[in-house]
């Protein structure tokens, strides 16, 4: 069981006490300490109505002991490596992470522009020194915690505390120099008999993304499960779960890039029911208050929030939900698929244990940076299925 210092004082996480300390503490903004390894790792505490939780600092996990249920692989193992020192930049003494973003939160004139190909959000970029709406929806996931799970959990994880943790985690978070938490709209539950109260805090958010008189048009992201997307009068209407009746705007020019570079994640989407489709988009409002879709992308993700890229990685993924330990699910990022990377991790052990799923027709060139990656983590455990060699081994 962790052990936190908070003060002079040491709490095991289950103390009767820790909560009452732990307000205590939230209202002096006083980091409790992580005593899996000395001195001590600095977290930060948030609270959720009465409730107050210890959350591990952003980018800090590798300093916790790899038992510590805080602790995270080397980044190098995933595409968040690529970013860390450019595209996500680390203040130590706040705690807060500062994103380059490669696409624009405003937009001039009333339409969209043209983007030219490969630099739409439907494109994963290819620079480490600016980030993706992709990977930025990977880093909002990475950092609420969602790409953690365990048998105990099952069907105790819904739409209210995915979204609570994704708002949590953005709050680490600044984009050109103000709060990420500013411009990030994520739906809330939506129930029938609450309508009215609902859309009234929707419309509040919304107010940002009103276009002013003069100048350029402010831009908020949207991060939501998709329910459809259908043909409008004019272009399509991306419907989106919890918020009946407000349907965002898709022109045919971005429509088409969208199904181009996202038919893999629509392909698996449609063929299993159980699954989500996530979207991050950017979006503003036009003068008849519609919401336009500027950039989008997609991510799929299995029964229990967990994303995944491909058939055999689904596998993997089913296979680890039925565990009582917990796994990690490693993310791409802004990696192109022929980069090679830990698709999971099991970690709460002496020494933890990499998973990788090597795609049936990997190239040498894939091969080759899979080797270096497991050699180059000797503290680790490495378990490796090759699809072209037939069914999934036994996990460890």
């Amino acid at each position: 069981m962790r052990r936190f210092r908070i003060g002079i004082e040491v709490y095991e996480e289950g103390a009767p006490d820790l909560q009452a300390a732990l307000a205590n503490a939230y209202a002096r903004r006083e980091r409790p300490l992580c005593l899996c390894r000395e001195p001590g790792c600095p977290m930060y505490i948030a609270r959720i109505g009465d409730l107050h939780l210890i959350k591990r600092m952003p980018l800090s996990g590798g300093g916790h002991d790899p038992s510590c249920n805080s602790y995270e692989s080397p980044y190098e193992l995933s595409g968040l490596g690529a970013l860390l020192g450019s595209a996500i930049q680390l203040d130590p003494q706040s705690g807060m992470a500062a994103l380059k973003l490669d696409f624009s939160l405003s937009k001039t004139g009333s339409r969209a522009a043209s983007v030219p190909a490969g630099q739409s959000s439907v494109s994963v970029t290819g620079d480490p020194r600016r980030m993706s709406l992709r990977g930025l929806l990977h880093y909002l996931w990475h950092e609420a915690e969602l790409t953690v799970w365990t048998s105990r959990w099952a069907g105790k994880r819904h739409w209210w505390n995915v979204r609570w943790h994704l708002l949590e985690a953005a709050g680490q978070m600044t984009v050109r120099g103000g709060p990420l938490a500013d411009i990030l709209f994520v739906p809330e539950p939506f129930r029938a008999e609450n309508k009215e109260a609902i859309e009234q805090r929707r419309n509040v958010v919304l107010v940002a993304a009103l276009p002013p008189k003069s100048g350029p048009r402010k831009l908020l992201v949207l991060v939501g499960e998709v329910k459809e997307i259908v043909p409008a009068r004019s272009g399509q209407k991306l419907v989106i779960r919890n918020l009946p009746g407000f349907p965002f705007i898709v022109d045919d020019s971005l429509h088409r890039r969208l199904q181009a570079r996202f038919e893999r994640e629509l392909s698996l989407w449609e063929a299993d029911s159980s699954s989500h489709l996530m979207a991050i988009a950017t979006f503003g409002l036009n003068p008849a208050g519609l919401a336009i879709i500027e950039e989008i992308a997609l991510m799929v993700v299995s029964e229990n929030w967990i994303p995944y890229e491909t058939v055999p990685e689904k596998r993997l993924v089913d296979a680890l939900a039925r565990l009582r330990e917990k796994s990690v699910k490693g993310l791409r990022y802004d990696l192109q698929p022929d980069q090679p990377i830990a698709n999971a991790l099991l970690q709460n052990r002496a020494v933890p244990t990499a998973l990788f799923v090597v795609p049936a027709g990997a190239d040498e060139a894939f091969k080759a940076s899979l080797q270096d990656m497991i050699a180059n983590r000797a503290e680790m455990d490495a378990w490796t299925w090759r699809v072209g060699d037939g069914e999934m081994p036994a996990l460890p």
